[in-house]
């Protein structure tokens, strides 16, 4: 397998290593060489992991790729998380008191450099933090009440390491690189209550509330004992078996520190975090798709040291998309060289990477449904009123922000619609995916990848009624059954 240490400067790395290739992270976004690599282990050791930089498409791009990032976008995520610390320091509550139980002051920082810390006495704990959350350097802080609390966790770059400590720091980093296995947590599953995650704020939720009174019902029926859980309800997401996600999702929301939460207590789940950071970044999707050669409409990841080229590519009208965006916010259409211009500009101040596609107009979107690699409702979904969209968030009627829908049986789909979906939504691994497919000129283009699709009683249930929610809650019984490969 290919090594590569990724770093923002290559000149300034001060560890030499044998047998790994040193690379600038601006060298790894942006040459399309490395996504013709098809087995590849990324040590992201950029200086800033901070969502949207260098550092966290370093890490979303290696897993685009195919290629084993260390850290994952997951690690990094879960470093900001601080629901998700918070559940660190409960886990390992014993060994954080019986490690730190000498120390006479009220403040402790840790300094972990690949698992390690200058002082042995400390080792189990570095270890153990370093196993959780994959960071190469790490900074600890914890203070005293009645007890030691984790103050908080964060990824520090090597310019931070103090100088006392840069000897040890690079006799731990050779003897790291030098090993053939990595520390990797694992996870394993359960057994029959069901919490559903929903958000009554959410602006454009997944599933309306007759379909969520269909999926309560149902599932009891199929032995579940069901609870509508909010976002407040984190804390008590350990005392269910599985956990299904209605409500919007993002890196940034607390979907994800659900999703993972449940990923960690081996709680049987729909959707995977990995999912929701896969689909919810369209600078993944794009390079994703591209690696697969799956058909979509002309893209370029834009950066600063593109932008005058992407014209060449995608011409005029120019969609816009910044990387998280969601039912259709965030995405914004260039009619002009100036307005392409401006938008780019303000989205890039926003992020490092965002997405440049080929504007394809048709009158519907086809929306595939698929569930572990079977589909389970296919819709065409038209545009709204008067809008080159789906939804038109700015219209002034409520029932002109969206268009209308028809359901129809599998079977009526284009032969090569249905196959272009099912192709992109194994991307993605098992999952509830829906896959949104334009045909342009005969040609199925797919123009995303959504985790999280809509389950709305009167649309995607259309046609084959109570047997899209039955799929749905068999394939969480699947997985407490252990049946799930």
């Amino acid at each position: 397998m290919n090594k590569f240490i990724v770093v923002n400067n290559p000149e300034k790395w001060p560890v030499p290593v044998e047998n790994i290739t040193l690379v600038s992270s601006k060298e790894y976004l942006t040459n399309p060489e490395f996504a013709k690599i098809k087995k590849a282990r990324i040590f992201n050791l950029c200086k800033d992991y901070s969502y949207q930089s260098k550092g966290y498409y370093v890490s979303l791009l290696a897993e685009a790729r195919g290629h084993l990032a260390i850290p994952t976008v997951k690690n990094i995520v879960d470093l900001r998380e601080p629901k998700l610390v918070k559940i660190v320091s409960n886990e390992f509550e014993d060994l954080i008191q019986s490690s730190l139980k000498n120390i006479k002051s009220q403040e402790f920082t840790l300094s972990i450099y690949f698992g390690q810390n200058v002082a042995q006495k400390y080792k189990e704990l570095s270890a153990m933090f370093f196993r959780h959350f994959q960071i190469p350097f790490l900074r600890v802080k914890f203070n005293y009440t009645t007890r030691w609390n984790i103050r908080s966790i964060k990824a520090i770059s090597e310019s931070e390491i103090p100088v006392e400590h840069r000897d040890l720091m690079q006799s731990y980093a050779m003897d790291y690189f030098a090993k053939k296995r990595y520390d990797i947590p694992r996870q394993q599953s359960y057994e029959y209550d069901l919490a559903i995650l929903v958000n009554p704020k959410d602006p454009a939720p997944p599933s309306n509330a007759k379909a969520l009174r269909k999926f309560i019902d149902l599932a009891e029926k199929m032995n579940f004992y069901v609870e509508i859980v909010g976002p407040e309800d984190l804390s008590r997401l350990s005392s269910f078996d599985a956990l299904f996600i209605r409500q919007s999702t993002e890196v940034n929301n607390e979907a994800y520190a659900f999703a993972r939460k449940a990923q960690q207590e081996d709680i049987a789940i729909i959707d995977y975090p990995d999912a929701i950071l896969k689909c919810c970044n369209k600078v993944f999707m794009a390079e994703a798709l591209e690696n697969a050669n799956i058909p979509t409409p002309k893209t370029v990841i834009v950066h600063k040291s593109n932008v005058e080229q992407v014209m060449g590519i995608t011409g005029l009208p120019c969609v816009l998309k910044s990387p998280d965006s969601t039912f259709s916010f965030g995405v914004k259409k260039a009619k002009t060289q100036e307005e392409f211009e401006s938008l780019v500009n303000g989205m890039l101040r926003e992020s490092d990477l965002i997405i440049a596609q080929e504007y394809t107009p048709s009158n519907f979107d086809w929306r595939i449904g698929i569930l572990d690699n079977i589909p389970i409702f296919a819709c065409k979904y038209y545009m709204a009123k008067g809008h080159w969209q789906i939804y038109n968030w700015n219209a002034v009627k409520k029932d002109d922000q969206d268009g209308n829908a028809d359901c129809m049986p599998i079977e009526e789909v284009p032969r090569k619609i249905l196959q272009v979906a099912l192709r992109a939504a194994r991307l993605m691994g098992k999952g509830l995916y829906g896959i949104d497919v334009k045909e342009v000129n005969g040609k199925p283009l797919v123009i995303e990848i959504n985790d999280n699709p809509n389950i709305d009683f009167g649309v995607e249930d259309g046609y084959y009624g109570d047997e899209v929610y039955i799929n749905i809650l068999s394939a969480l019984k699947k997985r407490l059954e252990k049946n799930f490969l």
